[in-house]
């Protein structure tokens, strides 16, 4: 016997309510009775029932309506529904099956036939509960791996990066004082992607890769790479290598940092005006992390001291980009974004002065 469950009697007349309560108290069930459709409902919220058994004719909301209500709402559509009426013609047992009834008797109720139908019913509720029960178990079980998953990711996604970094600064250390200059190229470069309205996707990408924009300089000779004063034109066209030098050490990644990575290697020291190198490319033949990382590496080269030159004052600094803008030396669009966050800029800049190599 079922013992505990909790049947809702929903009937306007009150001997139909007594009648039922009757045999199903005497069935081992706990019962409570309501005398139309909105109490019903309100009942159902309050104290939510096993099994409800309805009435169809009633005041103030029938039990069509009542089932229809019942079955739309999240809170109570798994609870069966069990009609007992004398209005037990086909066409109102269609409607009341159309209105969100689990199942129907006709009036006056034979009790060995409440029974079979109330305990079958319950089974059915007890069914679903369970099913619900294992999936919003199993739901939280996924949610937790696939957080467990990320975490994971994030974990060697920061890992990888970590690495990314040093071996930047490591074809840097020659050439810089500190590592301090490959990070202030990523937030520069991710500042003005994100002022020109990029996705963060592309956003990160540049944040993560721009760093690697000189890797090529660990090839270049340090006679060459060092020396304090200006280069010969042979020395030159040999410092000049450290961009394909630098695409080939990152070709054929299928990371999309390396990828970006390589393309800004390669693209870096392109000129709007078609001056630039390797290969003299112009305007929007130029991949756009290219043309954002060249603004970047200009701003904070004229601002850092060199084996061969003094550093530029900031406004002597500003002047010159706006001049390279200007003459298309550098884009315009670029050098329009990087003014619009002058002051985003030279925050990096106090953020992370030379001797902080730190990325954080």
């Amino acid at each position: 016997m079922d013992e505990a469950k909790r049947i809702l009697v929903v009937d306007d007349v009150e001997s139909n309510r007594k009648l039922l309560v009757m045999s199903l108290t005497r069935l081992g069930y706990d019962v409570d009775q309501a005398d139309d459709g909105m109490e019903a409902i309100e009942h159902a919220h309050a104290t939510p029932p096993e099994l409800i058994i309805l009435d169809l004719l009633m005041p103030r909301l029938d039990g069509w309506e009542t089932a229809r209500r019942l079955k739309a709402d999240a809170a109570t559509r798994n609870i069966p529904i069990l009609v007992v009426s004398t209005h037990s013609e086909v066409k109102n047992r269609v409607s009341a099956f159309e209105a969100g009834a689990d199942d129907f008797l006709s009036k006056p109720v034979d009790q060995v036939e409440l029974k079979t139908r109330v305990k079958s019913l319950l089974k059915v509720k007890s069914y679903n509960d369970h099913m619900l029960q294992y999936q919003k178990r199993l739901e939280e079980e996924v949610a937790r791996r696939t957080e467990q998953l990320e975490r994971a990711y994030e974990k060697i996604r920061m890992q990888a990066l970590d690495t990314i970094f040093r071996l930047s600064q490591a074809a840097e250390y020659k050439d810089e004082d500190t590592g301090a200059h490959i990070i202030r190229i990523g937030y520069y470069s991710a500042a003005i992607a994100r002022q020109m309205g990029l996705a963060d996707e592309e956003i990160d990408a540049i944040l993560h890769a721009s760093p690697m924009h000189d890797i090529g300089k660990i090839g270049i000779p340090d006679h060459v790479l060092l020396k304090p004063g200006k280069l010969t034109p042979e020395e030159w066209e040999v410092m000049k290598r450290h961009t394909v030098i630098g695409a080939q050490i990152l070709a054929g990644s299928d990371s999309e940092v390396i990828g970006k990575a390589e393309e800004i290697a390669l693209s870096h020291h392109e000129r709007i005006d078609g001056s630039g190198y390797p290969k003299g490319l112009k305007g929007e033949a130029i991949p756009l992390a290219g043309r954002i990382v060249a603004l970047a590496d200009v701003f904070d080269a004229l601002l850092s001291r060199r084996p061969y030159k003094q550093p530029f004052s900031l406004e002597q600094s500003l002047g010159i980009i706006r001049e390279m803008g200007d003459q298309e030396k550098l884009d315009p669009d670029v050098t329009q974004a990087f003014f619009a966050i002058e002051n985003e800029i030279t925050a990096i800049r106090r953020a992370h002065p030379e001797g902080d190599a730190s990325p954080a």
